[in-house]
C-alpha cells in the first residue's frame, strides 16, 4: 500500500510541476524555413503587456525561433548569407525591429544581450493592426514576404532572392 501511495504522490507532483511547452511548427517556402513555438493569446493583451514594447522577444515560445536560408537572400533589403540564424524581434506599437543572430540554440531571449555582437542583420518593419484577432502566433509566407501575426498585430518582412 505504501508503494502505491508513494507512486501516486510522485505521479501527481510530476504532473503539477511539469512545464507545458507551446506547440511548435515549421513552415517553409522552399528557400526559407522557420521553426518556432506557437503560443496562444488566451484572452491576454499580447503586445505591450505580455510581450513588452521595447524589449527583445524570441518571436515565439520556448526556444528562440530559428530561420534557415537555403541560398543567400535579401531579408528586408539586407543581404543574408545562406545558413541558419536565430530570429528575435523588438516589438513596438508602430514598428518592430527584426534581428537575425548567428548563435543557435538560444532559449528564449534570455542570453541575447551576451550574444548581440553576433547579430548579422537588424532592420525595422511597420506594424499593421488587424481587424480580426489571430489566436495563435502564426508565421506564414506570401509571394516575396514572411508574415508574422498574433493578436491583432501583423508585420511583413520583404524577401527577395
Amino acid at each position: 500500500m505504501k508503494s502505491a501511495l508513494l507512486l501516486l504522490a510522485v505521479f501527481v507532483s510530476s504532473s503539477v510541476f511539469a512545464q507545458k511547452k507551446s506547440p511548435h511548427d515549421t513552415v517553409s517556402n522552399g528557400t526559407l524555413t522557420v521553426t518556432y513555438g506557437r503560443p496562444y493569446k488566451k484572452d491576454r493583451v499580447v503586445f505591450g503587456t505580455l510581450e513588452k514594447y521595447g524589449k527583445v522577444w524570441r518571436v515565439g515560445a520556448d526556444e528562440a525561433t530559428t530561420v534557415t536560408f537555403e541560398t543567400d537572400v535579401k531579408f528586408a533589403g539586407q543581404t543574408v548569407k545562406a545558413g541558419s540564424y536565430t530570429m528575435f524581434a523588438i516589438p513596438n506599437e508602430t514598428e518592430w525591429t527584426i534581428i537575425l543572430n548567428s548563435v543557435l540554440g538560444q532559449w528564449g531571449a534570455y542570453s541575447y544581450e551576451k550574444n548581440k555582437a553576433s547579430d548579422v542583420a537588424k532592420f525595422n518593419v511597420s506594424v499593421k493592426k488587424l481587424d480580426k484577432v489571430v489566436e495563435q502566433l502564426t508565421i506564414r509566407f506570401a509571394t516575396g514576404q514572411m508574415i508574422i501575426e498574433w493578436d491583432q498585430t501583423q508585420v511583413v518582412v520583404p524577401i527577395s532572392y
